[in-house]
């Protein structure tokens, strides 16, 4: 998943004078491709109908701007997608996959009753029909893209059927690319007046925005790599993600729910129609619901099932996910509308039409994260380790013959490295791996080792011509650590990362591959349009969060002698926090009030909000008196500068 932090890069690539461009398909990459080209039935054409099934209208081009003119979706780069037959450079599966979720517009799901607007974010947005209206289940990451999506189904839908209101908007779960859009479909003020609903899963609020604020700086890093941004569109740079075409690029925002459903689930009327919700948090997300329209006979799976598997750990970062519990909400799935349900639609992709197919698609995506899970312990059990457990297991069974299984976007490796750090945490229990030297400390001793840079170089590029990209990788990217400057082994490294990138089924680790190799050929694409956070999304940060995110900006080392509590004071939303200073470590107590502060700031939340927007100064503000300080100006003002801004560009791929 995909937060408010995640830009999209726009499809242009700038090579430098002199830098390298990519390589193309090596020997060994082509026989691979025709490898797993010969044993998948990659000619299947049903996954292809049931993406086009139902379709209505589109959006001309897939173009998508914003009321500034600036571009939010764009699929005119992506027409390299119409070839049938995939390029040398992009595995043979994953091209499937990237075409199926390049079919883009409104479609029927359920004749007159549900429709689906899709290929326009990474996730999909439902418009189920009420008795008097409309019930709108996850209105996509962008409000712009929702705008669109919506202008859409009224100019097609509503045009003959006539205009009715929204009466619901549902939030799957508490990832923003399934409530960002809201405030293009339907505003605070239509919200109050017309007494619209918001349901989502209980535990949403604090998820929703708090989720990556601490850690939101090297998540949004990593995204770059993992979501493409930094990648031109093209066979030999970003295709796809597997759970979607890309990330929009609009405007985030966030509306707070009127009500959720408790854990124990519940079966609600929602513009008289009977909906019965079952808990899922826990799985793809901390605050998580799935549910079934018996009217409909139709399923909504949410993220918890999609045509792929799924990332117990992102690549980006974040919590490790319960594969475990993953596997048993399927499976309650399956127990309570196995055999009802006659369609099965979720967050992400196109549906599962039949009961009979619905079921199976159940049964198999259970039995993937069963697999990921047991076979993990199965084998950790036996005294294998992070890495030898992912790499000496096959394919689940299921994977070689169900492809809403296959490794699109999760993969089983890293699903099961990943189970396995849940467990056992980042240690394969050696202890010579416990305390091992940082890389920069490392890689010098190892050159010195091969005999020199020369040498490493050379054997790093044998193991290239050899077709061993893993090895390649890991030889040269000790010599890269150890002198980063050597233009030729980055150029080296680069090619090893084309190949793996080249051969990857997921499409987050083929971007990641890429993103590597154009960073360390420096022809990496700007992100010239990111996602913007709105006012309503930066306004729902819970303060305990905020003052949580600012104590981890606190330098330590230059202020290990600093004592003191500052005090602040939110008059507008009536709340206090303590900042406890002392002994290197900054701790924030929410809600309490200080007898003796250090200073005392008084300042509204609402400008607190501006600042994270990046609408006003912290010194401008103190300057103008819109934030007030008493007691010990200069020791705040001491305290203060402690909290340098992070690079967000940090090195990655290179020390």
């Amino acid at each position: 998943m995909k937060q408010a932090w995640m830009a999209m890069a726009l499809p242009m690539l700038l090579l430098a004078p002199g830098v390298a461009a990519q390589d193309a398909a090596s020997e060994a990459t082509r026989a691979a491709q025709a490898e797993l080209a010969k044993r998948l039935p990659l000619d299947d054409p049903k996954d292809f109908e049931n993406a086009s099934r139902g379709k209505i209208a589109e959006i001309t081009d897939g173009l998508i701007t914003g009321k500034d003119g600036h571009i939010v979706w764009d699929r005119r780069a992506y027409a390299f997608l119409n070839a049938d037959k995939a390029p040398d450079t992009v595995n043979p599966s994953l091209w499937r996959q990237a075409r199926l979720n390049a079919i883009h517009g409104l479609f029927e799901v359920v004749p007159d009753k549900i429709w689906q607007v899709r290929g326009y974010d990474i996730s999909v947005m439902t418009i189920i029909r009420g008795d008097t209206g409309w019930i709108v289940v996850d209105p996509l990451l962008s409000e712009e893209s929702a705008a669109a999506g919506w202008k859409l189904f009224a100019d097609s839908v509503e045009a003959k059927s006539g205009e009715r209101p929204i009466r619901a908007v549902i939030f799957s779960h508490s990832h923003s690319d399934h409530f960002g859009g809201v405030g293009g479909i339907v505003t605070p003020e239509q919200v109050a007046k017309e007494h619209i609903r918001i349901i989502a899963p209980h535990g949403f609020s604090e998820e929703a925005t708090a989720e990556n604020v601490l850690a939101g700086g090297a998540m949004g890093r990593r995204a770059l790599y993992m979501f493409g941004a930094i990648l031109a569109p093209g066979p030999t740079g970003q295709v796809d993600t597997g759970l979607g075409p890309k990330l929009s690029s609009g405007t985030i925002g966030y509306m707070e729910p009127t009500e959720t459903v408790p854990a124990k689930g519940a079966t609600l009327t929602v513009d008289g129609l009977t909906m019965d919700f079952m808990d899922a948090g826990g799985t793809e997300a901390p605050a998580e619901m799935v549910f079934y329209i018996p009217a409909y006979k139709a399923l909504h799976t949410t993220e918890v099932v999609t045509h792929n598997l799924h990332n117990i750990l992102t690549l980006r970062g974040a919590q490790v996910r319960d594969a475990l519990r993953w596997s048993k909400v399927i499976d309650a799935m399956l127990l309570k509308w196995g055999g009802q349900a006659e369609v099965a639609m979720g967050s992400h992709h196109w549906p599962t039409w039949g009961a009979g197919e619905v079921k199976t698609l159940l049964t198999h995506q259970r039995d993937a994260y069963r697999y990921v899970h047991d076979r993990t312990l199965f084998l950790a059990n036996r005294g294998a380790t992070l890495h030898e457990l992912a790499d000496q297991t096959a394919e689940a069974p299921v994977q070689a013959r169900d492809f809403s299984t296959r490794d699109y976007y999760g993969t089983l490796n890293h699903d099961m490295k990943a189970t396995y750090q849940r467990y056992f945490g980042w240690w394969d229990g050696n202890p010579a791996n416990f305390n091992p030297l940082p890389p920069e400390q490392s890689a010098p001793r190892y050159v010195a080792l091969a005999g020199g840079a020369d040498k490493l170089r050379a054997a790093g590029k044998a193991a290239i011509a050899a077709g061993e990209y893993r090895w390649a990788a890991e030889l040269l990217n000790k010599l890269v650590f150890a002198e980063p400057d050597d233009e030729d082994a980055r150029a080296a490294l680069a090619s090893a990362y084309d190949q793996l990138g080249y051969q990857a089924e997921s499409g987050a680790w083929r971007n990641y591959y890429l993103a590597a190799a154009a960073s360390l050929r420096g022809t990496e694409v700007a992100a010239a349009t990111s996602n913007g956070q709105s006012r309503s999304f930066i306004s729902a940060i819970p303060t305990s969060v905020f003052f949580d995110a600012l104590a981890t900006r606190f330098d330590a080392a230059r202020g290990s002698a600093l004592n003191g509590v500052f005090q602040f004071v939110l008059p507008d939303s009536d709340e206090a926090v303590a900042v406890v200073v002392e002994g290197g470590v900054e701790f924030p107590r929410y809600g309490v009030t200080d007898a003796a502060p250090t200073a005392t700031i008084t300042v509204d939340r609402k400008t607190l909000d501006d600042v994270m927007l990046g609408q006003a100064q912290f010194s401008a503000l103190m300057q103008s008196g819109a934030i007030r300080i008493d007691g010990d100006r200069a020791a705040f003002l001491s305290w203060f500068a402690l909290h340098p801004r992070a690079d967000p560009r940090f090195n990655i791929v290179v020390p």
